[in-house]
């Protein structure tokens, strides 16, 4: 099944880069020889979506970093998926990161909402869940995690839109990354709970990939096992080792 789910690598960017600095990546990129059998998103922040879009290769995506759950209206300071986000040419969304949902406080709910609403609008979703340290210590990874993907399920109907990124926060910018072992095992239970859940069908075809401190070094053997089916990169995406992550598995 592994073979016909196609390897995707998604950069975050978070509040990181300036048109300098992200004209330069966008460079390097363009430049690189990356392998044709991957899918490559870049997330950049929602003020260069435009930017970004413009300059990028066509060979790679761009999503949004965050989205909000309707069309339009009273709502300062946030960003809408078929206005804004496709007015750009952007095709895809990062919803529920770790840092929204911890940093800024939004609830599995309201990212479920967020969800439902990108993809009624057209929109890829990369979906994020992962447990905090104190939940993996405590023996609640499964429960968390089930919990959160639950939480987003109920809002899908159409899966070959949605990249689910496994990311435990205790892995995210930490320098710490989760063993191939411990990524591989989370994503199993993943597909076995989709399996369960949704269907067969959707277990198989949905790419689960692992987000958390992945860089050139750690993203070989990761990318090995078989329920790993791509990255989501945070600070490693900035810098050119991104092109080597991007190539993991050629």
């Amino acid at each position: 099944a592994k073979m016909t789910r196609k390897f995707f690598v998604g950069g975050n960017w978070k509040m990181n880069g300036d048109k300098k600095s992200l004209g330069e990546l966008i460079q390097t990129l363009n430049d690189a020889k990356v392998d044709s059998n991957v899918e490559v998103v870049c997330g950049s922040p929602s003020i260069y979506l435009d930017f970004v879009r413009s300059k990028l290769n066509t060979k790679f995506g761009v999503a949004a970093q965050n989205c909000y759950k309707t069309a339009k209206g009273a709502f300062t300071g946030e960003i809408s998926s078929p206005a804004m986000i496709k007015d750009c040419g952007v095709n895809w969304v990062i919803l529920g990161h770790s840092e929204r949902r911890h940093v800024f406080g939004e609830s599995d709910e309201l990212i479920g909402q967020k969800t439902a609403h990108a993809l009624e609008n057209g929109l890829g979703v990369i979906a994020c869940i992962g447990e905090k340290l104190d939940e993996r210590e405590g023996g609640i990874t499964e429960k968390v995690v089930f919990a959160q993907t639950k939480v987003i399920a109920d809002n899908v109907k159409d899966w070959s839109k949605v990249v689910l990124a496994y990311e435990p926060v205790w892995a995210i910018g930490t320098g710490k990354t989760a063993s191939p072992q411990q990524a591989q095992e989370v994503h199993e239970k993943l597909r076995d709970w989709l399996k369960t859940n949704v269907s067969e069908a959707v277990a198989n075809s949905v790419r689960i990939i692992y987000g958390g401190s992945v860089t050139g070094a750690t993203c070989k053997e990761l990318a090995a096992q078989k329920d790993v089916d791509g990255f989501l990169v945070g600070g490693a995406s900035l810098k050119p080792e991104f092109v080597d992550i991007i190539n993991a598995k050629a």
